[in-house]
């Protein structure tokens, strides 16, 4: 899932009121609209985890899959509406500005909780470079697969390591992480937003052509069948595929960011309202089609990466381009969500030590063909390493793709998605407690926090289970 967390540009310059110029909080005219605020959304939303729903449809049925992913619609949809409400604070027209998640947090509910959202934010980004390893990886194994079960005619079982491979993509984001801030990997951003569409498409394709081909619809009811599985499984794959679907539509945590671009009048609110409809609708209805297709094509075997589980082996110079696209997405994936997480602790850093030269002094690096010297810091250089390196380890030592994006999932949907929203919403309306509204809106975090219990136990059973026959460092695909 890409996004690009710094889309306003300050200016020294604060006219009150607003300009042709300037913004009424003195910063540049924002230009965004409806149209430009349903792309960052959708680019963000359809990411790598479209690929595991064909496997959470097998888990749940024809009828409960597409109703599940139906329902999370639903409430990101609502849950956005809410959040986008606490874009200003006080006015919705005239009120001050929140330019990110945190601060509308801080604005509204302040104290402990900021720390606790924090917290969970950076845990998952933390947790979403493990699983952008361990999904890069497992893509790179793809292609060294199919072009072997290409040369061999599928006479060679094609077992791959997937150790070099993290280590070749954790060498690749070492040197990516050195570009210093946001401002400068959009190009990377944009890059692999046109990969993501990509492989996303060449999936749905090849699960409608898969169907063509065979000329029915597998799959059954009820989901993946007992006998297939035991009765314990399917309970603990059916949690899991909920934590999946949840991956796949969490963005969240740069809707405010998102709506810091839209110019008014008409109110922001308004812009996002309308924006966050769209969005949602076209993301629902793709993943309705890549889910849907993926399971009837394959019906109990659905893989749980519908590009990497090789239930499609031909054709085979599609496949490579499809993993190749999830590669390139991947690695300005990584960087994008973990920026936030690099400021962060750099920008703690620079103000616990801000006497220090270690931290803070910046060295003129003179590259070749004419371009601007690059700024060489020690500790971002030293820090940012060790961080890519623990990731890494992690990776090698975790290499689940459907437990940690079911894992990541269930532990970011409930705080992010439902219950900040929903509690900022209570204060900046001033909903009275106990009224009818209010009772409303804590049944359904209640609802989702139970949801996100089960995919969390469901993923955490499914991690538990691959533990009995993984050996550390030493997994093959």
């Amino acid at each position: 899932m890409v996004e690009n967390k710094n889309f306003s540009l300050e200016v020294s310059m604060p006219p009150q009121g607003g300009s042709k110029c300037f913004d009424d909080d003195g910063r540049l005219k924002r230009t965004g609209t409806v149209w430009t605020a349903s792309a960052h959304i959708i680019t963000a939303v359809i990411g790598s985890g479209v690929l595991s729903l064909a496997w959470a449809t097998a888990q749940l049925g024809w009828i409960a899959g597409p109703t599940v992913l139906f329902l999370f619609s639903f409430v990101t949809y609502y849950t956005s509406c809410l959040l986008a409400a606490c874009y200003r604070s006080g006015d919705p027209i005239t009120g001050k500005r929140n330019y990110t998640y945190m601060e509308a947090v801080e604005a509204n509910l302040g104290g402990f909780k900021v720390k606790i959202c924090g917290a969970i934010q950076y845990l998952n980004l933390f947790g979403v470079a493990v699983g952008y390893t361990i999904a890069a990886s497992i893509s790179m194994i793809a292609i060294k697969r199919s072009n072997c079960f290409h040369a061999s005619h599928a006479k060679d079982p094609c077992l791959v390591s997937s150790t070099p491979y993290m280590l070749a993509f954790g060498a690749m984001e070492i040197l990516f992480s050195q570009i210093p801030d946001f401002d400068q990997i959009s190009w990377l951003s944009i890059v692999a937003a046109v990969m993501s569409f990509t492989y996303s498409s060449i999936g749905l394709a090849l699960g409608v052509s898969k169907v063509i081909e065979t000329g029915k619809f597998r799959g059954s009811l009820t989901g993946i069948s007992i006998g297939t599985v035991t009765e314990t499984q399917k309970i603990w794959r059916s949690f899991q595929a909920l934590g999946a679907i949840a991956f796949a539509y969490s963005y969240s945590l740069i809707l405010i960011e998102i709506q810091d671009t839209v110019k008014s009048p008409p109110s922001e609110i308004k812009t996002m309202k309308k924006a966050t409809l769209i969005s949602v609708a076209v993301t629902t209805v793709f993943y309705m089609l890549c889910g849907c297709f993926g399971y009837a094509a394959f019906g109990d075997l659905a893989p749980g990466n519908l590009l990497t589980g090789f239930g499609f082996y031909n054709p085979f110079w599609l496949l490579d381009i499809a993993n190749a696209a999830i590669v390139i997405h991947l690695v300005g994936a990584y960087q994008v969500y973990c920026q936030p997480l690099f400021a962060f602790v750099e920008k703690f850093a620079s103000k616990t030590f801000p006497q220090s030269d270690f931290i803070n002094k910046e060295y003129d690096i003179p590259l070749p063909g004419g371009f601007t010297p690059y700024k060489l810091n020690l500790f971002r250089l030293i820090w940012r390493t060790v961080f890519v390196c623990i990731t890494t380890i992690i990776s090698m030592m975790m290499p689940f793709f459907n437990d940690v994006v079911g894992i990541l999932g269930a532990f970011g949907f409930w705080p992010l998605t439902v219950y900040f929203p929903v509690e900022m919403y209570i204060v900046q309306k001033k909903i009275p407690k106990w009224s009818t509204r209010w009772i409303s809106l804590q049944i359904l975090s209640a609802a989702c926090l139970i949801i996100s219990i089960a995919a969390a136990a469901g993923s955490f059973a499914g991690v538990i289970t691959d533990l009995k026959v993984y050996r550390p460092f030493k997994t093959s695909y």
